[in-house]
């Protein structure tokens, strides 16, 4: 299913979206990101994880300079709070997603890959939010980009527009694994597969657990985790793995 510079692709449960620009290095253009929104969108209920991909040699450069000269102050509105949406379409999402990240991934890029609940990159891979460069500070990327790396790092990058190697941005929590160009498809699929074997139900009431109270102070995140915990305990998906755990059994989700 193509979406103008984004394609999907679905195998079995897996889905892959792939930006699919790369004489533009994968620019975010406004066109870009609402079609990634579509396609986002799109992602069969059945799949049970999304991987986000791209062509070329570079992951992505960021929103797209070219369109960005002399544009109405509504155009820059309209831009960044697409962008804005999209990014939280992806936490929105019932499935898991994952950054393939098989090279740079800049400013809005950087955002993207962020964004992700989970990121493999390629070990030459590298990161930035360079916008301080030429006037315009990363300020949208610096969200996701200060959640994943903490403020000093964040900081760091923001304020000096310097690249973070892929072995760093494992050091800081930016992305979950750096391998060699040759091993990222396997590792992905890998990664896929072990999310693969659990209850679509569990890992969807999970994952928006997790946005819902990751910036809560401790007291009102139990106020949020606890009664989810208490309602998934309840429901057949978990009294199945359950019952499954203490019989010795492979448990069999009744909600796949």
């Amino acid at each position: 299913m193509d979406f103008d510079g984004i394609r999907l692709d679905v195998d079995e449960r897996m889905a892959t979206i792939t930006l699919a620009r790369p004489e533009k290095r994968n620019a975010l253009s406004l066109d870009m990101l609402q079609n990634l929104i579509k396609a986002l969108e799109a992602v069969p209920v059945d799949c049970g994880v999304v991987v986000m991909a791209a062509e070329g040699q570079a992951f992505s450069a960021g929103h797209d300079m070219s369109e960005m000269i002399d544009r109405p102050d509504a155009y820059y509105s309209d831009l960044f709070t697409t962008s804005g949406r999209m990014m939280e379409t992806i936490h929105r999402l019932a499935q898991p997603v994952i950054a393939k990240v098989q090279g740079v991934a800049t400013a809005a890029g950087c955002q993207l890959v962020a964004s992700c609940d989970l990121a493999v990159a390629v070990d030459t891979a590298w990161f930035a939010t360079p916008g301080v460069s030429i006037g315009l500070f990363c300020t949208t990327p610096m969200v996701p980009v200060s959640r994943a790396v903490g403020h000093k790092r964040a900081m760091q990058m923001l304020l000096t527009g310097e690249s973070v190697s892929a072995s760093q941005a494992v050091e800081w929590g930016l992305i979950n694994m750096a391998v060699p160009a040759e091993e990222l498809d396997r590792t992905v699929s890998e990664l896929a597969g072990k999310i693969l074997r659990f209850s679509p139900n569990t890992i969807e009431i999970g994952k928006h657990a997790y946005y819902a109270q990751a910036e809560l102070p401790e007291h009102e995140a139990y106020g949020i985790a606890t009664p989810i915990m208490a309602a998934n305990a309840a429901n057949d998906d978990a009294q199945e793995g359950m019952g499954a755990f203490l019989d010795k059994r492979e448990p069999v989700w009744p909600g796949a």
